[in-house]
């Protein structure tokens, strides 16, 4: 498998709470881009946010902390995750809308 070669993981993370409204997507576009990341954030209409981020593992598991705690804003009840295999492989972090 060429991911495991490389280290190149990918995540798709789905994010509860009150997390629309409170500047979450920026703060993921901030924190992917520190990591060196790539993907998409975007809101969803049952009030979460889809994250999906590839690269090292070790960055994805520092985004998913982070993305636990949110921005001051925030109020993250829970934060579920899913490997993405085949792991997509973007050109870099945005964010999308429907």
């Amino acid at each position: 498998m060429v991911e495991a070669e490389t280290g190149y993981r990918a995540t798709l993370f789905h994010v509860s709470g009150r997390v629309q409204g409170v500047g979450f997507r920026y703060f993921v576009l901030r924190r992917a881009g520190d990591l060196g990341l790539v993907g998409s954030v975007r809101n969803l209409p049952d009030g979460g946010v889809e994250v999906q981020a590839g690269g090292p593992a070790e960055d994805l598991a520092r985004l998913g902390r982070q993305l636990a705690r949110g921005p001051a804003s925030a109020v993250v009840s829970g934060v579920s995750t899913m490997a993405l295999d085949p792991a997509p492989r973007w050109q870099r972090f945005e964010i999308t809308y429907f």
